[in-house]
């Protein structure tokens, strides 16, 4: 079985995290710069089995587009022309970075961490392919 990626996309960095190839666990890779991800992701899926890509669905709250989202279906269009065979998702992403906080808080992590905007991204990547992963099993 291959592994399932996700993708919180942000302007500057952009945080990842993967299930195992069983698909029952997600954890967080690492965060890239946004500048380098496209690259980063090539070689990525050339060493690793990858089914799918879920790449967080940036909207306000009321459910409207947010600023972001226009240069994220860019990188979606960009993605599905170059790398066809991976199928690229959206996955609604409001409430990601929200929750990332609260876990580092809850995880015990000390203000100067909570404050590492790269931890946040990969934990916001990370809830984001929970949450993918506990949707498709309902």
């Amino acid at each position: 079985m291959a592994r399932i990626l996700s993708i919180d996309y942000g302007r500057k960095r952009t945080g990842l995290a993967v299930t195992d190839p069983l698909q029952i666990i997600a954890g967080g890779l690492v965060t890239v710069s946004t500048s380098e991800l496209f690259d980063w992701l090539q070689d990525y899926v050339a060493r690793e089995p990858v089914e799918r890509i879920v790449i967080g669905e940036p909207r306000q709250l009321n459910g409207q587009p947010s600023e972001n989202l226009p240069r994220v279906q860019q990188f979606v269009n960009r993605w599905r022309k170059a790398v066809p065979q991976i199928p690229i998702e959206f996955y609604d992403e409001r409430f990601t970075s929200v929750l990332a906080h609260k876990a580092m808080i809850d995880g015990g992590l000390h203000k100067k961490a909570r404050q590492d905007k790269a931890l946040v991204d990969e934990i916001s990547a990370t809830i984001l392919l929970q949450d993918y992963m506990r949707s498709i099993r309902h």
